[in-house]
């Protein structure tokens, strides 16, 4: 049997109910990799190790006695440090909040431990979950697994999410996505990220950004895994009224029927409004090919804007941030970043402008729905490029103009790795759908997954 710390949580699950593995092992395993790694990755910004030996040992005993909770019973999980643990650290990313600790659980961490997850610890984040290239100027930037010697950009805001996951230092991950991310740092990462449809899971105990479009998400080595993270997670919670009247869906039952005769979009990507690299652009074309020889029927959709000019209505955003956060960010002495004080304090718009905005969103979330009418769903690129090295990030820009429109528009995007470019770093497309389409965008990465072995690759130099 390979190494623990290498199987994902299906096979982790399998290898409990098998005998042939028990929880204590495999948490053993991922914290040794841990230690081994983190120094160096700074993916974590606390560990809970002996709460997670000790919630192992447990698992391991109700497994045995017959009590099993579900396929996540044992199972490592690392929760973004947005996501309060009671008695643990909550910084939110923020030097603001450094020695802050949740004076309560947050909903989708009860729903986790309650389906037996165990959680090692917390990740790092961008501060306030507000930047996409994963960088964090006070508390630490992790390193992109993919280039451990160099200083890659990680993806943002669940950068450590990312890491933690590539690394195999964990089979599962907590991210949230707000204008992408949980996809980005999937992408950037090589592996798999679901941004679920707003008020799928709870935001009650999660920090926040931006109230409209805040979304928890799971981040995890495949499809399947983050199937199951996701079921664990969704669901009503009282404490968010979004939360309350959504349909209920069954991914489980759907997952394995394949793409064939699904209508599956694409763009033009001159209609992105942005420069897609050339490595890019030759993953997205090769797994429109891929899902044409599924069976799928790929149509070409003209959306009624660019993806640039649509993102750009994510001064939304902005403004709900500076609601959020506002007053720290004015305050001189408050030792915030500079990329995301200037972030919040863009936000610090009328009330008249924020509604504009509003009613525009609402405008052109239907003029998109049209657009896409003829297809069951769009695939695009996640990003525009891979990963780029630390020194060329430019902060007042990022890599969100492919992520942050489904955010907008209130729906589901399934963000897998596609490829690897010449420099050995990962590529990746998402797979969008309308709202409460979870079910529909993790059949069709199934698929997908099932025909390729991007998913399956393991940084080289760990």
């Amino acid at each position: 049997m390979k190494d623990p710390y290498l199987l994902t949580a299906t096979e982790l699950a399998a290898a409990y109910r098998a005998r042939s593995l028990s929880p204590v092992e495999a948490v053993q395993s991922c914290l040794a990799r841990i230690k081994a790694l983190d120094g160096h990755l700074q993916a974590f910004i606390e560990l809970h190790e002996t709460e997670a030996l000790l919630a192992a040992q447990a698992a391991h005993k109700a497994l045995r006695a017959g009590c099993d909770l579900g396929p996540l019973h044992g199972v490592p999980v690392g929760l973004k440090d947005l996501v309060a643990v009671q008695g643990k650290i909550w910084t939110a990313g923020s030097k603001i909040h450094l020695h802050r600790r949740a004076p309560y659980t947050a909903t989708l961490a009860q729903k986790l431990m309650a389906a037996g997850a165990i959680s090692l610890g917390k990740l790092h984040s961008v501060e306030f979950a507000f930047g996409a290239w994963g960088t964090n100027h006070h508390l630490g930037t992790p390193k992109n697994p993919w280039k451990p010697q160099g200083h890659y950009t990680p993806g943002g805001s669940s950068s450590g999410s990312g890491v933690a996951v590539a690394a195999r230092m964990l089979p599962l991950a907590v991210g949230t996505d707000t204008g992408g991310s949980v996809r980005i740092p999937a992408a950037f990462n090589g592996i798999t990220g679901l941004k679920v449809s707003y008020g799928r899971i709870s935001t009650q105990g999660v920090e926040m950004l931006s109230p409209s479009l805040d979304t928890p998400g799971p981040m995890a080595r495949s499809v399947e895994d983050a199937m199951l993270m996701y079921l664990a997670m969704r669901g009503p919670d009282p404490q968010d009224p979004a939360t309350l009247g959504l349909p209920v869906d069954d991914p489980a039952a759907s997952l394995h029927l394949g793409v064939r005769d699904l209508r599956l979009g694409r763009i033009d990507l001159g209609d992105c409004g942005c420069a897609v690299d050339a490595d890019m652009a030759a993953a997205y074309e090769d797994a429109l090919l891929g899902f044409a020889r599924l069976g799928a029927k790929i149509v070409t959709v003209k959306l009624p804007q660019t993806l640039a000019e649509l993102a750009a209505l994510s001064q939304i955003l902005a403004g709900e941030a500076y609601g959020a956060h506002g007053d720290l960010a004015e305050d001189p002495d408050s030792p915030m970043g500079p990329a995301t004080r200037a972030r919040i304090l863009s936000g610090r718009i009328s009330v008249k402008e924020y509604l504009q905005l509003v009613w525009r969103r609402q405008e052109l979330t239907e003029a998109y729905l049209a657009a896409i009418e003829p297809v069951e769903a769009l695939i695009l690129p996640t990003t525009p490029h891979p990963a780029i090295p630390l020194a060329d990030v430019d902060e007042s820009g990022g890599p969100s103009i492919l992520t942050r429109p489904i955010n907008l528009f209130g729906g589901c995007a399934l963000a897998l790795p596609s490829g690897m470019n010449g420099d050995g770093l990962p590529l990746s497309i998402q797979i969008c759908g309308r709202a409460c389409a979870e079910a529909l965008v993790l059949r069709i990465g199934q698929a997908f997954q099932r025909a390729t072995t991007w998913h399956e690759l393991t940084p080289p130099e760990l």
